[in-house]
């Protein structure tokens, strides 16, 4: 009977986690779609993207019946994640117009891949039983999980020296949270230190992303007033110079 409503309370935990995840996999959409307006990628970082594509591939492999059973909810959502990660990432290559940086992020991509595709290649075919499979491909989960969730400490390096959080999408960072405490949550029901060690890191990263943007929220807001400003300034500076110098608009005038 107990067993019976852990399990339940588990695969709702699991569904209400994979609908987070979901969340978070897309919350970086605004984010493209400004890239997309402005035909750049600006100063916005592929890291989060690279991080999060090969830390899915890691958890759809370890989610395989033949490495952990009973993990549909595990390689369901990575799946989809690992799906929408790649889209990011072309869309990130497209409109990156610097070409070292271009094909750093396409080499490192490559790699990924690569990697993750010897890794179950090797786990399959060395590791005989379930158990062991899934001790290797959880060690290595807990590694990019946490690298997945640590990812964004390079934005919040910028943030702190701008004293601004326009680089850190706030929907990215608390669907990071939410995603960290649901996923927690489901680790404990039963224990899985696989899952559980990353995404109680990830939570407290997560935390501290969103501890960041309530504390340098007020002055983005005066940093972009300011920016705008200036650019109104100066646009207004060049109207007034080619006005007093532009001899066509001098002869019209009388």
């Amino acid at each position: 009977m107990v067993s019976h409503l852990v399990s339940t309370i588990r695969n709702v935990v699991g569904i209400t986690g994979n609908v987070i995840s979901l969340f978070l996999f897309l919350s970086p959409v605004p984010t493209f779609v400004r890239i997309w307006k402005k035909g750049s990628v600006e100063q916005y970082s592929p890291v989060p993207y690279l991080a999060t594509l090969i830390n899915c591939m890691v958890w759809v492999i370890y989610g395989l019946p033949l490495v952990h059973p009973d993990s549909t909810l595990v390689i369901t959502i990575n799946g989809a994640g690992t799906a929408i990660e790649l889209v990011y990432l072309t869309l990130f290559l497209i409109f990156c117009h610097d070409k070292k940086k271009r094909l750093k992020v396409l080499l490192i991509a490559l790699v990924e891949v690569v990697f993750m595709a010897l890794v179950a290649a090797l786990v399959l075919t060395l590791a005989h039983t379930t158990e062991r499979r899934s001790m290797v491909v959880g060690i290595i989960a807990i590694l990019f999980n946490i690298m997945m969730y640590a990812s964004p400490l390079s934005v919040m390096k910028l943030v702190i020296s701008t004293k601004s959080v326009e680089y850190m999408p706030f929907f990215l960072s608390l669907a990071s949270f939410a995603n960290g405490v649901a996923w927690t949550t489901y680790a404990f029901l039963p224990f899985d230190p696989f899952i559980a060690v990353p995404n109680g890191l990830g939570t407290l990263f997560s935390l501290a992303q969103l501890l960041l943007y309530a504390t340098y929220y007020e002055s983005t807001k005066r940093i972009i007033a300011a920016r705008k400003e200036t650019k109104v300034e100066v646009n207004l500076s060049e109207v007034v110079v080619n006005g007093n110098h532009d001899p066509k608009k001098t002869t019209r005038a009388t």
